[in-house]
């Protein structure tokens, strides 16, 4: 009886623990519309897998993080990603790296925010000025730290973070992220220069600025 009752408990575990694990797959881009009719196009959660026995080495291969970005811009800076788009052997592995060059006295990695991955970061080269804001409900706090050579520092996902260069040379700096397509979203360019514009009605008072302020700010994104 003792077994029979151990062998009833034992499978409405089992069931309960397949409830339990059951969850919507993480999203691996920014929206996965379902559609009725497959003629008007498929796409999956990330992406197609290629035949494993059509694998080969130069899918895990990518070269070129030697050579330093183009900071010669508005921000200063320039991120080189390592993402699915650019190394296809990343698909489903859940990371992914960047390399981010800054330029001397002030070049800044804007703040923005990764949708889908946390961040991970470590100076290779320079000074970093470098912090994130937490979420509303703890009070939008701002943690913050100067980096040096070889220092690291966690971005947690979702949250608005930056990079600043405060140094006199140039800054080299590595992260990797816990998604192979983390997205990110640039605060100043989504708010002030999407496609088509916010209704500046929507800023002035969002912001609190004068109309005319946030006309001009969106004519320069």
């Amino acid at each position: 009886m003792k077994s029979a009752y151990f062998l009833i408990a034992f499978a409405l575990l089992a069931f309960a623990s397949s409830f339990a694990s059951a969850y919507d797959p993480s999203p691996l881009q920014d929206f996965c519309v379902a559609i009725n009719d497959t003629k008007n196009g498929v796409f999956v959660n990330g992406k197609f897998c290629k035949d494993p026995k059509l694998v080969v080495a130069e899918d895990f291969f990518l070269s070129g993080f030697d050579k330093p970005g183009n900071t010669s811009n508005a921000v200063g800076s320039f991120v080189t990603p390592a993402f699915v788009e650019q190394l296809l052997g990343l698909n489903t592995l859940g990371v992914s790296l960047v390399r981010i060059d800054f330029a001397p006295y002030g070049g800044l990695n804007p703040p923005h925010t990764h949708p889908r991955g946390t961040e991970i970061l470590v100076v290779q080269e320079g000074t970093l000025y470098v912090g994130f804001v937490s979420s509303n409900q703890d009070g939008n706090r701002l943690f913050t730290k100067v980096l040096n050579k070889g220092d690291i520092f966690v971005f947690p996902i979702g949250m608005i973070h930056f990079q600043l260069n405060i140094g006199k040379t140039p800054a080299v700096a590595f992260a990797a992220l816990s998604s192979q397509n983390p997205g990110t979203i640039t605060i100043a360019n989504s708010v002030f220069g999407s496609n088509p514009p916010i209704n500046p009605d929507v800023l002035t008072k969002a912001f609190m600025l004068d109309k005319n302020v946030v006309k001009y700010l969106q004519s320069r994104f």
